[in-house]
C-alpha cells in the first residue's frame, strides 16, 4: 500500500533524513534555550526596573538581539558560511547548520524570554528584596521558577521554527528531510517525496507541540 502511494520513497533514505531534522532541531534546541535565556536575562535584568539597570548594557543586548531576528534565515546562513567552514570544517551536512540554526533561533527566543519575565508578579520580587535576598537568588529562586511555564511554552514556539529552518537550511545542502524533499523530490518531479517529507515534519511539529504543551501544563500553578 505504501509503494503504491509512494513509489519513489526509499524508507531508508527517509530514515536517515528524519534522524537528521530531528538531530538538527534537538541540538539547536538546547543551544537557543541556553544563549537565548542568557540574553533574555540580561534584556530584562538591564532593563528599565530591573535589578541591574545599565541603559548601555540594554542597549547592546537588544542591538545584538534585534540585528539578528532581522536578518532572513536564508541570508544568515550565507553570511555565516566563513564561521561556520572554520568552526565544524565544513559548509554541507547537519552539524554545519547548527551555527545558524542557533544564531538564528537564540535571538528570537531571547525576547520570548524577556516578555515572560516581564509578566512575573512585581509583588513577588519585592517581597524577596525585602527580605535581603540576594540578586543571585531573586533570579533563580524567584523569577526563573515563576516564569517557566511562559519559557517553556517560549521554547516549544522556538523549536517549531527551528524545525521549519532545517527545512530552509536543507535545501541548501544541510541534510534532512528538507534536504530530501528539495534534491530528491523537487529536483526530480518525485512529488510522493515531497508529499511524505511534509507528512513527516507535520508529525515532528504536532510532537513537539504535544510534549510542549504537556510540561507547560505540569508546570502552571494556576
Amino acid at each position: 500500500m505504501l509503494n503504491q502511494w509512494f513509489p519513489n520513497v526509499s524508507m531508508e533514505d527517509m530514515v536517515t533524513a528524519t534522524n537528521e531534522t530531528l538531530y538538527m532541531t534537538l541540538i539547536s534546541v538546547a543551544g537557543t534555550f541556553i544563549i537565548g535565556l542568557f540574553l533574555g536575562l540580561l534584556l530584562f535584568l538591564s532593563g528599565p526596573g530591573g535589578l541591574w539597570q545599565n541603559k548601555i548594557l540594554n542597549m547592546i543586548t537588544a542591538s545584538v538581539v534585534n540585528v539578528f531576528r532581522a536578518i532572513p534565515f536564508i541570508i544568515l546562513i550565507l553570511l555565516l558560511f566563513p564561521f561556520t567552514d572554520f568552526l565544524v570544517g565544513t559548509i554541507r551536512g547537519p552539524n554545519a547548520a547548527l551555527p545558524a540554526l542557533i544564531i538564528g533561533g537564540a535571538p528570537f527566543y531571547a525576547r520570548l524570554v524577556e516578555i515572560a519575565l516581564k509578566e512575573v508578579d512585581k509583588g513577588v520580587v519585592e517581597a524577596a528584596k525585602s527580605m535581603g535576598s540576594k540578586y543571585s537568588t531573586i533570579v533563580f529562586k524567584v523569577l526563573l521558577p515563576e516564569s517557566m511555564p511562559a519559557l517553556i511554552s517560549g521554547i516549544t514556539v522556538t523549536a517549531i521554527a527551528l524545525i521549519g529552518y532545517t527545512a530552509v537550511a536543507g535545501a541548501i545542502g544541510a541534510g534532512g528531510l528538507g534536504d530530501f524533499a528539495y534534491f530528491y523530490g523537487f529536483q526530480r518531479s518525485n512529488w510522493d517525496v515531497v508529499f511524505m517529507c511534509t507528512i513527516l515534519i507535520i508529525i515532528i511539529v504536532f510532537v513537539f507541540q504535544f510534549i510542549g504543551d504537556l510540561v507547560t501544563r505540569k508546570l502552571d500553578k494556576r
